[in-house]
Formats: C-alpha cells, structure tokens, sequence
C-alpha cells in the first residue's frame, strides 16, 4: 500500500516538474523571439552587413557552446538572450535583400505567418496529444547530416535546383525536430527549459529561414 502511494505521489511530482518545464519553456520562448524580432528589426534599419559564413558559425556554436556549459547557473538567461539576439541580428540581412524584392514585404509576412502556423499546429499537436516522437531520433539525426552535407555541396558546387531541395529537405525536418522536441520536453526527456527554449528556438529559426527561400523562389522574387 505504501509502495504504491509513493509511486502515485512521485507520478504527480513529475507530472507537476514536467508542466512546470512547459511552462518555463513557452513563456521563454516568447521573450526571445521577440528580443530576436527586436534585433533583427534593428539590423535591417541600420543595413548591417551579412558575417561571413565561417565567423557566423563559429561564434553561433561557441554561444550554443556556452549556453549548455552555464544551462544550470544565473548566466544561463543573459547567455540565452545574447545568443537569440544574434541569431536575429543575423537574420537582418536576409530580410532586408528580400525586402529589396518585388513583393518583397508579402514573401516575408508570408513566410513568417507560415512558420508560426507550422509551430503552433505541430507543438500543439504534441501538446494535446502527448504521443512519443522520440521513435524519430534516428531519422532525424540522419536527416540532419545530410541536410548539413548537401548545404555544404551547396556553398562550393553551383547545381540546378539543389538550394531549393535543400530547403524543402529543411522546411521538413525542422518540422520534425518541432514534434520531436516537444514530445522530448513532455515526456521527461528535456527538463531544463533553456535548453528545451533554445532547441525550439532553433527550430523556429531554420523554418523561417528556408520557408522565405522556397516562398521568394516560387513567387518569382529569389
């Protein structure tokens, strides 16, 4: 008897641990797409220039570096908005050369209305249903490399059609991960939210991006 009321109280306990995450997670979430949209705003106002490829990623995977070094200290939240700030400054420069386009304000509202609808419907998907994803990690993991490969390819090899494969490739595995992730954080597999935040984030991030390209390409303005 006593077995079994410990084991219904620890159920709870982590029911309450796991809601409380989700919570942390989305209120988190919220704050530094919008920190982002703030700096990504400010790079498009002053025309700040693109950072080459390498320097970019070099210091995106030192402040992710950092982030999951600091994940369980104070340092954690400022870390967390410094990076989502800079990945939205860097963002800048690619909504200003669509917005150089013909069109170029509908490609972007689109492409970002299309990038909050995918979200909300898969996260909230996993939300309500509260079905395991994690059978994807092996697909999604190979996806990833190959999607890394081929983004490659692409920067050194000038093939017909490739960038748009690669980001209908993209648009469908981040929206994978978005199913992943969250069914991860519902089951107990994340229960830190800054790490739970910038995985979404993340997510979020590469979604928009490729749905501009393939939304620019196919109204004409790429």
């Amino acid at each position: 008897m006593n077995d079994q009321v410990t084991a219904i109280a620890r159920s709870q306990e982590q029911v309450l641990q796991t809601n409380k995450v989700i919570r942390n997670t989305y209120m988190l979430l919220s704050m530094t797409l919008v920190f982002s949209a703030l700096t990504s705003g400010i790079a498009v106002l002053t025309a700040a220039p693109a950072v080459h490829w390498l320097l970019s990623l070099a210091i995106m995977i030192g402040l992710l570096f950092a982030v999951s070094k600091a994940r369980n200290s104070v340092w954690a939240l400022p870390l967390v908005f410094l990076f989502t700030g800079y990945m939205g400054y860097q963002l800048g420069p690619i909504i200003s050369y669509y917005l150089t386009l013909p069109n170029g304000g509908s490609v972007v509202t689109t492409a970002l209305g299309m990038t909050g609808l995918i979200f909300f419907a898969l996260s909230g998907y996993a939300l309500t249903t509260r079905k395991d994803f994690s059978f994807m990690r092996g697909f999604l993991f190979v996806g990833l490399l190959v999607l890394i490969a081929a983004m490659l390819v692409g920067i050194f090899f000038e093939i017909s059609g490739m960038q748009l494969a690669i980001s209908v490739m993209a648009v469908l595995l981040f929206s994978g991960f978005i199913l992943y992730d969250t069914s991860n954080i519902i089951h107990g597999g994340e229960t830190n939210y800054v790490m739970a935040t910038v995985a979404l984030y993340l997510n979020i991030y590469n979604l928009f991006i490729h749905l501009l390209h393939l939304v620019g390409a196919f109204s004409g303005d790429d």
